[in-house]
C-alpha cells in the first residue's frame, strides 16, 4: 500500500517520509508531532512555516541553525526591533532562504507580535487545535489532510491580527509541526497514546 508506514533499515516502522533521510529521521522521531508552547518557540515554527511555502522542508530543516542564527534565535522582541540594516543583512544571508517577501513578513510579524500580551500568541494558536478524540489515525499519508476547518480558521484569525504570509495551508503544517495535531501514521513509533 502507497503512502504506508515503511520499516527503516533500524528495523522501526515510520511515516514514510520518516526514513527518507537521517535529518527527516531525527525530526520526525523526536519532533514532529509534539507539543509546542511558548511565543518564542511557535513564532518560530510558524516563520519557519512560511518560508517553507513553495519549497522541500528538507531545505528549511537543513538551514534551521542559519535561521536561528539570522533571526536572533526567533526571540519576537528581538526581531522586532530589527533595523533596515538587519533587513539587508538576512537578504544576503546564504544560510537562510533570501526570499524578500518572506523576510519582510518575519520583520512585520515580529513587530506585531511585539504588542500582544506574554502568551497571547501561544493561547491563540492552541485554541484552534481539535479535539483528539474521534479523530482516527491516518492509515496512509492519503489520509493526512493538507487543510481542515480549523486550520482556515486559525489562518484568518492570524491575519485578521495582523500576522502575514500564513493561509490555511501553512497554519495546518504548523498545526502538525506543532503537536495540535497528530498525523504521524496509525503504527508509527512517533505516534502519541
Amino acid at each position: 500500500m502507497s503512502g504506508a508506514l515503511v520499516t527503516g533499515p533500524d528495523g522501526v516502522s515510520r511515516c514514510p517520509w520518516g526514513v527518507s533521510t537521517d535529518d527527516y529521521r531525527v525530526y520526525h522521531d523526536t519532533e514532529w508531532g509534539r507539543p509546542v508552547h511558548g511565543d518564542d518557540a511557535l513564532f518560530e515554527r510558524l516563520c519557519l512555516e512560511a518560508f517553507q511555502s513553495g519549497l522541500s522542508w528538507l531545505t528549511i530543516l537543513r538551514r534551521r541553525e542559519g535561521f536561528r542564527s539570522a533571526f536572533a534565535g526567533f526571540r519576537i522582541a528581538s526581531v522586532a526591533e530589527f533595523t533596515g540594516t538587519d533587513r539587508e543583512r538576512l537578504l544576503a544571508d546564504e544560510g537562510i532562504i533570501r526570499n524578500r517577501a518572506k523576510v519582510d513578513a518575519t520583520l512585520a510579524n515580529a513587530r506585531t507580535l511585539a504588542d500582544w500580551a506574554p502568551g497571547e500568541l501561544d493561547a491563540l494558536i492552541w485554541s484552534y487545535a481539535p479535539p483528539r478524540a474521534g479523530r482516527p489515525a491516518p492509515v496512509t499519508v492519503a489520509d493526512v489532510p493538507a487543510v481542515t476547518d480549523e486550520s482556515k480558521a486559525l489562518a484568518k484569525e492570524l491575519k485578521k491580527r495582523g500576522i502575514r504570509f500564513v493561509g490555511p495551508t501553512t497554519a495546518y503544517a504548523l498545526m502538525q509541526a506543532c503537536g495540535l495535531v497528530d498525523d504521524h501514521l496509525a503504527g508509527c513509533v512517533a505516534r502519541g497514546g
